[in-house]
């Protein structure tokens, strides 16, 4: 049963995934990969806001976890695009783009799961 609600949630996280891609592109193009990182920044919010609250605040049956943290994030984010697309950038000798990708990335990243902690722990 477990991986239904995995598939399921994986589904929908990879179609969300596509849409909010394609929405942040055509509002301010591929040069660099907006959409990848803002994926990345609201998935890491998702899955610390959803934990924390899962764990902390709410007693929820153990198929939504697998539902929403492995399922549609897992689906969501886009941790592999990211690495591409960064190295990607540092291969075209664009190091300051590349670089302020790849770091700002991994910052943020970890600032959006502290805030998703946090929110989660306090609802």
């Amino acid at each position: 049963m477990g991986v239904l609600f995995v598939a399921v949630g994986g589904a929908i996280g990879s179609v969300t995934r596509y849409l909010v891609g394609g929405w942040i592109a055509a509002r301010f193009g591929s040069a660099f990969p907006y959409g990848t990182l803002v994926i990345n920044v609201t998935a890491s919010f998702i899955i610390g806001f959803f934990l924390a609250f899962a764990q902390e605040r709410v007693s929820l049956n153990p198929n939504w976890r697998l539902f929403v943290a492995v399922g549609f994030v897992g689906g969501y984010s886009t941790f592999s695009t990211f690495e591409y697309e960064g190295i990607r950038l540092l291969q075209e000798r664009e190091m300051l783009l590349g670089s302020v990708y790849l770091i700002g990335s991994v910052i943020a990243g970890g600032v959006a799961a502290i805030g998703g902690i946090a929110l989660g722990s306090w609802v």
